[in-house]
């Protein structure tokens, strides 16, 4: 009997979802391709998908489950909903931030979020964060400020600005 993950995200693509989850799959680490659903014929008045094409693709990025629907132009995605990539130390924020960022929107950087190429956005962030920003409020006003003029986060420029 198979294990299903209790919550999983359902990202909506136009027709892209297969090409979105293989670009995933080659920048985290222990990630795969799952299961495909393809559309049929039946419904084809509805979905005017040609049968064959991918409906559904699940796909897992370092462990955990996401599936990606061909659903169509009718919805985009937006900062609204974002993913976020804890990072042990700069080496992993650098490899992260430059994968994910591969062909996205430059525009839409800042304080470490950015914007991929299909749309999606994602937070790419120190782990240590959290620590760096709790606390002392004096400290943590410094790091607001640091991060504030940053697109990606640099850990040894927001250690410096909580120090003083």
């Amino acid at each position: 009997m198979a294990t299903f993950q209790k919550i999983s995200p359902n990202l909506w693509f136009d027709s892209n979802a297969e090409e979105a989850a293989n670009f995933y799959i080659s920048i985290f680490p222990n990630s795969k391709i799952g299961k495909i659903t393809r559309y049929g014929t039946e419904g084809f008045e509805i979905h005017h998908r040609p049968a064959g094409t991918v409906m559904v693709i699940e796909f897992f990025l370092d462990g955990q489950q996401f599936l990606g629907l061909n659903g169509g132009p009718v919805f985009k995605f937006n900062e609204s909903v974002s993913f976020v990539v804890n990072c042990a130390d700069q080496k992993e924020i650098d490899y992260f931030w430059d994968k994910l960022n591969e062909g996205g929107d430059p525009a839409a950087q800042q304080c470490g979020w950015l914007k991929d190429k299909f749309g999606l956005s994602w937070q790419v962030v120190p782990i240590a964060m959290d620590d760096m920003m709790s606390g002392d409020s004096a400290a943590s006003g410094r790091v607001m400020n640091a991060m504030l003029q940053m697109k990606k986060l640099d850990i040894a420029k927001l250690e410096a600005a909580r120090k003083g």
